[in-house]
C-alpha cells in the first residue's frame, strides 16, 4: 500500500521506517523544517508539501499532536485522494471521530491508537521497533466502513502489532485508567516528593523512578491527553481517591494480585470469517474480552486472547 505519514515524531517517524522496512511505499509530512530534513536524511520520502505528500496515498496516518488532530482533519479532508483510508494515532478518540464527520469523512476514517511510546518526543527518538508486539486499537463504530477497517488491520499486523477493536466511548473510559491516570499519578508522586525537600529527593530510587517515568513525558502532551478525555479521567480520579482513603493492606494486596496476573498468558482463539454478517459484532466483542487480532487474510482473521 502507499502509506503517508502525517506528522513525524515519536509514533509517525517510527510507523514510517517500520512501514518502509516492510516494503511499503511511504511518504511523510511534517509542519517541522528540523523535521522533514532529518526523515529525509533517514531515507524516508518527504512531500513538497502536505497535498504532495497525501495525493497518491491509499493510507493516510495523522499522527499529529491532540492539540492540532481536529484542525488537521479538517485540512486533510479536502486533500485526500477519493478511495483512501484516513486514520490516526492520537490517545483520545471521541474528538477525532466528531471532526471526521464534520468533516464529511466519517465511513473513511478510522481512529487508531497504538499503546506504544516512551517519554521522549521528536524524530530523534523514533524507533523502528517500536510496534513489535505492541497493542495497537483500531476503532469501529456504527458508521465504519468494515473494508477500511479491515485494510488497516491486515497493515498493523503486517508490521507485528496486536489489532484490538474498540468502540470510541470503550476505548477512551479505558485508556482513562490504564494511561491517562498513570500520568496523572507519576505527576503526583513527583510532586509530593519534591514537597519533601532535597533528602527526599536524595533518597529517591527505583520504585521513584519507575513510578515517576511518564512524568517525564512532555507536559502539553499530558494535558492534553487528559483535557480531551476529562469526563473517563474524572471517574478513574474518583475511584482512585476513594481506594486511597480505605486500609492501605487491603489496597497494597488488591494491586499486587492484579499486577502480578498481569499480563494474563496468550492463547489462540476460534479464527473469525471476513464475510460473516456478524463481523463488526464479533469483533467489539473480541476487543471488550481483551482479545485481538494478530493476523488478517483475505479468508481468516486469526485471534488471539487471554487464556
Amino acid at each position: 500500500m502507499n502509506i503517508a505519514v502525517v506528522g513525524l515524531g515519536l509514533i509517525g517517524g517510527s510507523l514510517a521506517l517500520r512501514l518502509a522496512d516492510a516494503g511499503h511505499p511511504v511518504s511523510g509530512w511534517d509542519s517541522d523544517l528540523a523535521t522533514r530534513s532529518a526523515a529525509g536524511t533517514a531515507g524516508i520520502a518527504v512531500g513538497a508539501g502536505l497535498g504532495d505528500a497525501v495525493a497518491a496515498a491509499d493510507v493516510v496516518v495523522l499522527a499529529v499532536p491532540l492539540t492540532t488532530l481536529t484542525g488537521a482533519v479538517a485540512e486533510i479532508a479536502g486533500l485526500l485522494p477519493p478511495d483512501a483510508v484516513l486514520t490516526d494515532v492520537g490517545s483520545v478518540k471521541g474528538p477525532a471521530y466528531a471532526a471526521a464527520r464534520r468533516a464529511g469523512l466519517a465511513g473513511r476514517f478510522v481512529g487508531g491508537h497504538p499503546m506504544a511510546g516512551k517519554e521522549f518526543a521528536g524524530f530523534a527518538a523514533a524507533e523502528r521497533t517500536l510496534f513489535d508486539g505492541a497493542t495497537w486499537v483500531l476503532g469501529l463504530e456504527p458508521d465504519t466502513v468494515l473494508a477500511h477497517w479491515l485494510k488497516l488491520a491486515r497493515l498493523l499486523t503486517g508490521i507485528g502489532a496486536r489489532v484490538v477493536p474498540a468502540a470510541a466511548a470503550d476505548h477512551d473510559a479505558a485508556v482513562a485508567r490504564i494511561s491517562h491516570l498513570p500520568h496523572l499519578l507519576a505527576a503526583a508522586v513527583a510532586s509530593v516528593a519534591s514537597a519533601g525537600g532535597p533528602l527526599a529527593l536524595s533518597l529517591a530510587a527505583g520504585s521513584f523512578r519507575d513510578g515517576t517515568r511518564v512524568a517525564g513525558s512532555p507536559p502539553d502532551l499530558s494535558i492534553a491527553m487528559c483535557r480531551d478525555n476529562a469526563a473517563a479521567v474524572d471517574v478513574a480520579v474518583a475511584e482512585t481517591v476513594q481506594l486511597l482513603a480505605e486500609d492501605a493492606a487491603v489496597l497494597l494486596r488488591s494491586g499486587h494480585a492484579v499486577r502480578s496476573g498481569w499480563p494474563p498468558p496468550a492463547v489462540d482463539g476460534p479464527p473469525l470469517d471476513p464475510a460473516d454478517m456478524t463481523l463488526r459484532e464479533r469483533l467489539l466483542d473480541l476487543g471488550r474480552r481483551g482479545g485481538w487480532l494478530s493476523a488478517v487474510a483475505d479468508d481468516v482473521l486469526s485471534v488471539q486472547g487471554p487464556a
